[in-house]
This record gives structure tokens, C-alpha cells and sequence, in this order.
């Protein structure tokens, strides 16, 4: 599954469905039990006070507290991917109704959530997820079978290039379909630039979504990207050769650039605008009808003005309680 913008993803091509090999991190069940016992006791905050990353109006931002709170979030996941975007669920996925994997027991997990909510009946008010992303950090990956974009993009050249570097993994990215606003992606980035700071994180990457399955038909956007955000030499990666496309699906000088960038998904047009850098090939996930693209974004070279607009006092005064 990729990264982000899944949520104007069309239906699926049935009778061209396929599965790309998810590469399962190595996570007896054991350690599993393990981590979660450690890190998220079922209801039990792991502070007294959550740290809020950000806040607009009656939205906030901080990472899940709780069990309870991750499930919420791949209940959330499951409703957009699944349910809105049609998705093809496998049968553990369809019973549970959450987007689920064991990625999830050694991520961060983000939230948004929106405190004025309406209250449901028999049920104590409390803050309703309407938005979450998901963090995987190189120590977290390195110990427990590698990242997950490592399914559909040969990313261990890139590491094995910036061995210095401290790698995080966005992924899972959604947000309930009224709630996609500027003030919600506002507020991704916001937790997002707080995050990388607490953790002193040097590059994000990850897979960002392009909506449908055909390359020819999203020729504009995919070479838009290519010639916006070409990477240089050491920064450069490639899908794996079986599921490879061009991101360069047409002649650059024959793009019209306001057209292709009025059907990149914001989530991208986002990324594009803060400068990241974009892999040399897309894959099309035909589980989630999609067509993938890998993010590369080095903390140095996010354009300053970004990050001035994100240090929001929210921001600061967490970064300074971490460290």
C-alpha cells in the first residue's frame, strides 16, 4: 500500500487484479506481544499528559497514546482505503474493518483529532480521529526486517549512499473525506516537522499515490514530477524491476504544466512545493488502484520559509519537552 492521497483513488480494474509481495517484517509473535506490552499498555496513556504537536480551531495534533487509539486509526484507514476508495480487502481485513499490519507495532502513529465532534449517543464525548499518517524510523526498521517501501522500491542503495543519514518512513497517510482541507494538511505538517525534529531525523521518503492504474493516462502528472523533482545521482531510486514504470512517461517540453498539477492529489502537490525530490520509476498497486511514486526529502533542503511557517509555538514547546 502506498504513502498518501489514496482518498481520490478510483475503483479498481478487476480483471487485472493483482497483489503486489508485501515484504512482512520480521516480527515473531513473541516480540510482537512484547513491544506492545512495552510501548502501548491497552488504555493506559504513556504519559499523564499527551504532547500536543500541533493545533488549529477545534483540530489537534499529537501521536496515539494507546492501543485503543491505533485501532481507531486503522479503523479510520480502513474506511477511506476500503470502503471509500473500493480497495480489495483480503478476509481477515474485511472481518476486522481495520487496516492492519505488523508494520504498525513498531510505528509512531500520528493523529488528528477533532474535539468538537459531535457526541454519540451512549457513548462518553471524547475527541473523534479523523486523520492519522504513520512513522517508521531506521533503528525501528533496521532491528524488525527492514521498511515497508522496501516492497515496491530498491531503496537499500540510497541508504547504503547517506550511511550517516537518520532515514524516516511516512506511510498510511489519510484523512476523512470532509476534513480535507488546507488547515488539515496544515496540521500533518506541523506534527510531521515536530516529530523530525524531537528524533533528529536527516531524510523522509516514502510512496506517495497518484488515483488509477494506467501510467498513459496520468502521462502528464507522472512526468510533471519527473521534471520537477528529478533526484540527483546519490538519491536515486528505482522500483524493482518486475513492477518498474517510467516516471517519465512522455516528451517534458510537451507537458502542460498547469493541467498536470491540477491532478496531482495535494498531499504531492504539498511535497512538491516543500522541494522534494522524486525516484527515477512509479509501480502501479493494483490492490489499491493506484500508481506509486517514492519520496525522497532531505531535512536540509526543505525550502526555510516552510520551515518557518511550521515551527509553531505547538511545535516548539514539544521539541524543547523532548529534549
Amino acid at each position: 500500500m502506498a504513502m498518501l492521497d489514496k482518498d481520490s483513488a478510483a475503483s479498481m480494474q478487476k480483471d487485472t487484479f493483482s497483489v503486489t509481495p508485501v515484504i512482512k517484517p520480521n516480527l515473531p509473535k513473541k516480540i510482537l506481544t512484547a513491544l506492545r506490552r512495552n510501548r502501548l499498555r491497552d488504555g493506559r496513556p504513556i504519559s499523564s499528559t499527551p504532547i500536543t504537536l500541533g493545533r488549529v480551531g477545534s483540530l489537534e495534533i499529537r501521536l496515539a497514546q494507546t492501543e485503543r487509539e491505533i485501532r481507531k486509526a486503522q479503523r479510520l484507514r480502513y474506511k477511506v482505503f476500503y470502503k471509500e476508495m473500493a480497495a480489495k480487502p483480503d478476509s481477515h481485513t474485511k472481518f476486522t474493518r481495520r487496516d492492519a499490519d505488523a508494520f504498525d507495532a513498531i510505528c509512531d502513529h500520528l493523529l488528528v483529532l477533532d474535539h468538537d465532534s459531535p457526541k454519540k449517543k451512549f457513548r462518553r464525548r471524547e475527541p473523534r480521529i479523523v486523520g492519522t499518517y504513520r512513522f517508521l524510523r531506521q533503528e525501528m526498521a533496521n532491528l524488525y526486517g527492514g521498511f515497508y517501501s522496501a516492497s515496491e522500491f530498491d531503496i537499500q542503495p540510497l541508504l547504503d549512499a547517506h550511511p550517516d543519514r537518520r532515514f524516516l518512513e511516512l506511510g498510511r497517510s489519510c484523512v476523512l473525506k470532509d476534513y480535507r482541507t488546507k488547515r488539515t494538511i496544515e496540521l500533518l505538517w506541523q506534527g510531521i516537522w515536530a516529530y523530525v525534529q524531537i528524533h533528529k531525523i536527516d531524510v523522509m521518503i516514502g510512496c506517495a499515490s497518484l488515483p488509477g492504474t494506467d501510467p498513459e493516462e496520468l502521462a502528464e502528472p507522472l512526468t510533471f514530477l519527473a521534471k520537477q523533482g528529478k533526484a540527483p545521482e546519490d538519491w536515486r531510486v528505482d522500483a524493482w524491476p518486475d513492477i518498474r514504470v517510467p516516471l517519465e512517461q512522455m516528451a517534458p517540453k510537451d507537458v502542460n504544466d498547469k493541467k498536470a498539477l491540477r491532478q496531482l492529489p495535494p498531499l504531492l502537490k504539498a511535497y512538491l512545493r516543500i522541494g522534494c525530490y522524486f525516484g527515477d520509476s512509479a509501480m502501479v498497486d493494483y490492490q489499491f488502484g493506484t500508481t506509486d511514486v517514492f519520496i525522497i526529502m532531505p531535512v536540509d533542503k526543505i525550502d526555510p520559509k516552510y520551515v518557518q511557517h511550521y515551527s509553531t509555538s505547538n511545535v516548539k514547546e514539544a521539541v524543547a519537552r523532548h529534549n
